[in-house]
């Protein structure tokens, strides 16, 4: 390819975790040859990526092992440019952008490559995602940094909340939503079941839990409403105002609601009223967790053959 080199010395996570010192074969053969290889100065370029400016290094040797954070954005584009001239295809090329690279750089580059001619321009910016497979050591640090701040406890439940609770009625009985805040917003989620013991009681109190130490700790509760909207299981109930598709739906359901009167001051009508039996007869395969059909008065699913008629 003409990609040129992502950095002399890298440090490359693999799956387990481990970091390991790569060294470009060429330029760990040029350097035993001229006499200049050392552990430590691989380390050392690994911290830095390239070898521009290192008293160890010969200048000749810097001149040729330019990285592709060496070389200026301007000059990744003319290079994927000289060789599309000659090349029917779209020519792939990474234009690498530092860190501190700003959207008017970006803007630039792409019309750049338009004028020279390019079918196509990809970039990135060093350190603009999370996780990435190629590091510079001394280059990755905000990410650690960012890393660290974000594990955080959640904070301490006041003496005192106020809120509200919702009575919604699903596939497994009648289901009593409280939603209590502070001043800081949403802190905390009781769920209660009519008629249910055992391990129903238990995991809707942990689920209560779980969610409730993620309002705590600072979890939008818009994204904690949209991960359980949906989620169905083989006993959903429908009603007035639609279908409830599992209990962790109608819990998702009654934050939204929540959210809704918060944010209007209008209350939300009843979600849904007490179901008829036949209500209940659609839904999640119970074996597969496909979708079932409401068949010749029985519940089929056509996947894997179950059948709530035996």
């Amino acid at each position: 390819g003409i990609e040129p080199l992502f950095a002399i010395s890298y440090i490359k996570r693999v799956m387990d975790g481990t970091e390991l010192v790569e060294v470009n074969p060429y330029f760990e053969r040029v350097a035993r040859e001229r006499g200049f290889y050392s552990e430590e100065l691989m380390r050392k370029i690994a911290e830095r990526g390239g070898v521009r400016g290192m008293a160890e290094v010969p200048e000749d040797v810097q001149r040729v092992f330019a990285t592709a954070l060496d070389i200026a954005p301007e000059w990744h584009v003319k290079m994927q440019a000289a060789f599309q001239r000659f090349t029917d295809n779209a020519v792939s090329k990474t234009v690498n952008f530092p860190e501190d690279a700003t959207p008017e750089d970006v803007r630039r580059v792409y019309q750049l490559a338009y004028a020279e001619g390019c079918k196509g321009c990809t970039i990135y910016r060093y350190g603009s995602r999370e996780s990435q497979v190629l590091n510079v050591a001394g280059k990755d640090k905000k990410a650690d940094t960012q890393t660290t701040s974000a594990v955080r406890g959640p904070r301490p439940r006041p003496t005192r909340t106020h809120g509200a609770t919702e009575r919604i009625n699903t596939g497994c009985g009648t289901m009593y939503v409280t939603i209590n805040e502070d001043d800081q917003g949403l802190c905390e989620v009781f769920i209660a079941m009519g008629k249910t013991g055992g391990c129903n009681a238990s995991q809707l109190e942990a689920l209560g839990r779980l969610i409730s130490l993620s309002l705590r700790a600072g979890v939008d509760p818009k994204s904690i409403h949209k991960h359980l909207r949906g989620i169905r299981c083989h006993s959903p109930a429908w009603g007035n105002g639609g279908a409830i598709l599992s209990c962790a739906d109608a819990i998702g359901i009654a934050i939204e609601h929540y959210l809704q009167e918060r944010a209007t001051g209008v209350e939300t009508d009843e979600i849904s009223k007490p179901t008829s039996k036949l209500d209940t007869l659609v839904g999640a395969c119970p074996d597969c967790g496909s979708a079932v059909e409401h068949e010749s008065g029985c519940v089929v699913c056509r996947f894997c053959g179950f059948s709530r008629c035996g």
